[in-house]
């Protein structure tokens, strides 16, 4: 069914989407996403911009696969454990900063940001950690692909309102205290930078 969908669509998000789902999912949790998809057969404005606007490029760029295995390695590495809309909160950091003009344009580019600097010295920790990235199948590894998929397209609302930061909740990094706290989700604390820090950076790339 999926691969006819997408034959008709094209390259239309839901036919990416539904493609997505029979692919890059487990069988009970694809079809469930594929449920979910039914109310997007609709044309109109997206609920996510910013989402939609990462999706749209990756889809352009025949680049859905890879991308998507690299935000679901985040969800897993970062959030593993954590109530579904604190996975959710980490797809949207990582798609946030996406969309930004102070990081990388790919998500696989913003996953593995720093590798290239050594040990410790990645925006995400574990990308340069020198353990395995390869996360272990189960419970944890569906989850964190579904909360990815449904990051990227289903145009589920950012809990985060915009962040681009984040640390756990048993550290205190001095960086936190030039940002401003949207709130803490799961095991993690979230950021906005200030606007003026914001519109700063608008103009030097406008």
């Amino acid at each position: 069914m999926a691969r006819g969908i997408v034959k008709h669509l094209g390259v239309a998000a839901v036919g990416a989407a539904f493609w997505a789902a029979a692919l890059l999912l487990p069988p009970d949790i694809a079809a469930n996403a594929q449920s979910a998809l039914v109310p997007h057969l609709t044309p109109g404005e997206a609920a996510n911009p910013t989402a939609a606007a990462v999706r749209n490029t990756i889809i352009a760029d025949r680049n859905v696969e890879p991308e998507f295995e690299c935000l679901a390695q985040n969800i897993y590495w970062e959030a593993r454990g954590e109530p579904f809309d604190g996975m959710l909160a980490v797809a949207f950091v990582t798609l946030n900063r996406v969309a930004d003009d102070d990081f990388p344009k790919s998500i696989c580019g913003v996953v593995k940001q720093g590798v290239s600097l050594g040990l410790h010295r990645c925006q995400f920790s574990w990308a340069c950690d020198q353990y395995t990235d390869r996360p272990r199948r189960g419970a944890a590894w569906d989850e964190a692909r579904e909360a990815a998929f449904q990051a990227l397209f289903l145009d589920e609302p950012d809990p985060t309102d915009g962040a681009l930061y984040f640390h756990a909740t048993r550290v205190r990094p001095s960086w936190a205290r030039s940002m401003v706290r949207v709130g803490r989700i799961g095991k993690h604390v979230y950021y906005r930078q200030p606007l003026s820090v914001a519109n700063d950076t608008k103009n030097q790339h406008s």
